[in-house]
């Protein structure tokens, strides 16, 4: 237990202290142009943005409140491993059947219209650069060698639990898969032997005809280096599909909401995956993620049959216990009079054949 606790804290130390001391110590040779382009409604020319005006980034704390944070008072000691089952997911599903398998962390597996497609891929065991961020206590929930053929990979940020580059050079290795990324994020990818389609909000990459994937208004940030902040686009997805679209809400704060109404008018959706974790302490998170009873407003908003909760449960980022967003988001769902089962929180590796819209 005691080296759980010194792993996660060392952990949130080092992203704690990268956030708050980049401006001032990080070299400026470690800032990057990932994306030249006119100014638009959330680019300046230089640097992305939030429409709305609010960061998206964690909220900086006072002094004394930000080394009791490093610190890990308040944070909840989470095990140094949850048993995994993990799954053998089919080749292929034809037709409109639809099966999700959670992978674990945002990593998803969509099985529809003989198409295999990836949400935000990480097998890695950590998630920051040189070894170094939270080390993973949930293993994958797919072994690598049994995941089927990729045809398409979606990466909703460069934030390094959900860009991971050693994932992303194995599956460009074995399966040449479209990746799909808003703008900026390409030239991650291309310095490192990666292929990469890069979109604009509203931006469309066909999969195949009548199967397109929509790049997404979301509300976050990105930054990889500490200078680079804000130089990539953040993204969520809509997934066309005959069966019923399909609404990835990649990485994400509620800001002021209206990129939910946005979303809404790919709709209706067959399914949703919303992120419901890594939300405490509020006052610092909530710009960057929503908390369950946030997404279940968002999941009431979008209309959608049915969703699965990510972004919980594989890496301590945040101050709550491993259980804690699936307990509020049951409690939140039940408080709407809307069905858990509709909105699940599944163990790593589990499939889930969902039903038609």
């Amino acid at each position: 237990m005691r080296r759980v606790l010194k792993d996660a804290a060392a952990g949130l130390l080092f992203l704690c202290v990268a956030a708050l001391l980049a401006p001032v110590v990080v070299p400026h040779f470690l800032d990057r142009i990932y994306y030249s382009g006119p100014a638009s409604a959330h680019f300046d020319g230089g640097r992305f943005f939030n429409p709305d005006g609010a960061t998206g980034e964690p909220r900086a704390f006072s002094l004394s409140r930000t080394l009791r944070f490093m610190r890990g008072e308040g944070r909840a000691a989470w095990p140094a491993s949850v048993p995994v089952a993990p799954g053998k997911p089919p080749a292929r599903i034809d037709g409109d059947r639809l099966r999700i398998t959670w992978v674990g962390h945002s990593t998803v597996l969509i099985q529809s219209q003989g198409l295999n497609i990836l949400t935000d891929p990480i097998w890695s065991n950590r998630t920051g650069p040189f070894g170094l961020g939270p080390r993973r206590v949930r293993a994958p929930g797919v072994r690598f060698e049994d995941l089927p053929k990729i045809d398409a990979v979606l990466i909703s940020h460069n934030h390094y639990d959900h860009m991971d580059l050693p994932t992303l050079q194995r599956l460009e290795a074995r399966d040449r898969p479209v990746i799909v990324v808003a703008f900026g994020n390409d030239t991650i990818l291309h310095r490192h032997g990666i292929e990469a389609v890069a979109r604009d909000w509203e931006g469309r990459v066909t999969l195949r005809p009548g199967i397109d994937v929509i790049v997404k208004r979301v509300h976050h940030w990105s930054a990889r280096t500490g200078k680079d902040r804000n130089r990539a686009l953040w993204a969520g997805f809509t997934i066309t599909l005959p069966g019923g679209n399909i609404f990835y809400g990649g990485d994400t704060g509620y800001g002021d909401g209206t990129w939910v109404a946005d979303a809404m008018k790919d709709g209706p959706y067959r399914f949703a995956i919303l992120p419901i974790g890594a939300f405490e302490p509020r006052a610092m998170m909530q710009d960057s993620h929503v908390d369950p009873v946030e997404a279940a407003d968002i999941f009431a908003r979008l209309g959608a049959r049915a969703a699965l909760a990510v972004h919980w449960g594989t890496f301590q980022l945040s101050n709550e216990a491993i259980d804690t967003p699936p307990r509020r988001l049951r409690a939140a769902l039940i408080a709407r009079g809307i069905d858990p089962a509709r909105f699940r929180a599944m163990p790593a590796g589990a499939g889930w054949d969902v039903p038609p819209r």
